[in-house]
């Protein structure tokens, strides 16, 4: 009698490891995993220098009056601006691409260590039916 509660024992606290456990484990690193993307792409600071000059480069505006020179520097400084915009949207996309990738991994993971015992036992009798 002693022997059966143990093996119960045993099973019941390996159930409540393999399917409470380790799934809200899981949970957490897949969570930690989307946090580490959305702060290394940094969506919000992406999105609020959306239009700032890529890297800083910006042209000052010559002293006194001369057309040519408040128009060069202009279409520079524009450039710069419509670089950035376009960089951070080639960041910004590379983020959401890497966002999905873990969505995809994390659910891939989650599912396989829910249905893993599962799949062993259909094999098992697989094996031992066909």
């Amino acid at each position: 009698m002693q022997q059966a509660a143990q093996k119960q024992d045993i099973l019941t606290s390996w159930i409540s490891w393999h399917f409470f456990e380790t799934p809200k484990f899981l949970f957490e690193v897949w969570n930690n995993y989307f946090n580490y993307a959305a702060n290394f792409f940094s969506f919000t600071l992406l999105l609020k220098t959306f239009f700032a000059p890529w890297r800083r480069f910006v042209w000052s505006y010559p002293r006194g009056f001369d057309l040519q020179e408040y128009f060069i520097t202009f279409v520079s400084n524009l450039i710069s601006r419509i670089l950035g915009a376009f960089m951070r949207i080639i960041l910004i996309i590379a983020g959401i691409v890497l966002q999905v990738v873990v969505a995809v991994a994390g659910l891939a993971i989650f599912l396989g260590w829910l249905l893993f015992p599962f799949i062993i036992v259909f094999a098992f009798l697989f094996i031992l039916f066909f």
